[in-house]
């Protein structure tokens, strides 16, 4: 019996919706905090403008890391469906599999490598999957990489604005009132710029990990299906071959020796068939002679000439 795990995607799934609704939980919580912080008093756009671009990179990062969660709970369970067909004795082992999923690309190319009596390189199938299952975390990793930088961009931003109207408190000619203003949104923005990066790249980093834990997870499984049931049904191992080789000798020493008893027992056959015809050679001329006297004691018992007893 197979000892692959399962549910895993389905795991971190359920892990990051309970995720989500704590961390709605908390903001619905804190909303007069948050109202404050964020919308109150602003005398730009600049932090709406920063704040709007981490969450929404945050959002979109965990649907991209949603969606392949669930891509990869169908490869589980495609995965699952292969080794149940085999276990089962199924001569359709791809029977309710989806034509599209990596094991099922697997089988066939498996079976068109045997097909056309090529050697099944499986580090090469294994190299060659990994490179196209890396490629699908690109935007993942890219938002991983990039949120806590944007928050960073939104504090020295929000840090300019603050020094713009610290200079402007130096100069006596401007009013106070509007330079201290500004001083204060620009420390706040950075403040909030900050908050809101570390906060999402702290809940989307843990899920980027998960998600990649559950890839890695998953072709690892894909890898012990194609050793334990896809390798030996097509091709086998060096070491089975030379086991299959070694019997296969073995077999034809053990056919050898019996077609050399074979003919060593025809041989001695010839001879006793050989001894057989020079014992009925030499019978038959005992028997030639012992007619001739038979014919000749008849011949002088009835007085019959010679050609009468013939």
């Amino acid at each position: 019996m197979h000892t692959l795990t399962t549910g895993l995607s389905r795991k971190i799934l359920m892990r990051l919706l309970v995720g989500i609704l704590i961390l709605m939980a908390i903001l619905g919580l804190n909303l007069d905090y948050l109202q404050s912080l964020y919308f109150s008093d602003q005398l730009t756009i600049v932090g709406w403008v920063i704040n709007g671009s981490i969450v929404l990179l945050f959002i979109l990062g965990l649907v991209r890391i949603a969606r392949l969660l669930l891509r990869y709970a169908r490869e589980e369970a495609a995965l699952h469906k292969v080794v149940g067909n085999v276990e089962a004795g199924l001569s359709d082992t791809l029977k309710g599999v989806n034509p599209n999923s990596l094991i099922s690309q697997r089988y066939l190319a498996v079976s068109q490598l045997h097909e056309k009596h090529a050697a099944i390189n499986h580090a090469a199938l294994a190299s060659t999957l990994l490179a196209g299952e890396s490629t699908r975390l690109s935007f993942p990793r890219f938002v991983n990489s990039i949120l806590i930088l944007v928050g960073v961009l939104g504090t020295i931003i929000s840090l300019s604005i603050a020094l713009l109207g610290a200079s402007h408190l130096m100069d006596v000619s401007q009013g106070i009132g509007g330079d201290m203003g500004m001083v204060i949104h620009g420390m706040s923005t950075a403040m909030s710029t900050t908050i809101t990066a570390i906060v999402s790249y702290l809940f989307y980093g843990y899920f980027y990990l998960k998600l990649t834990d559950v890839q890695t997870h998953l072709l690892g499984n894909l890898e012990q299906v194609t050793t334990l049931y896809l390798l030996p049904k097509f091709s086998g191992s060096e070491e089975s071959m030379l086991a299959e080789v070694r019997g296969l000798v073995s077999s034809l020493y053990q056919v050898a020796r019996q077609m050399e008893l074979g003919q060593s027992q025809y041989t001695e056959a010839g001879s006793q068939l050989n001894g057989i015809i020079n014992r009925l050679g030499s019978d038959m001329n005992v028997l030639t002679r012992d007619i001739a006297e038979i014919k000749a004691i008849l011949r002088d018992g009835f007085r019959l000439p010679a050609g009468d007893a013939e």
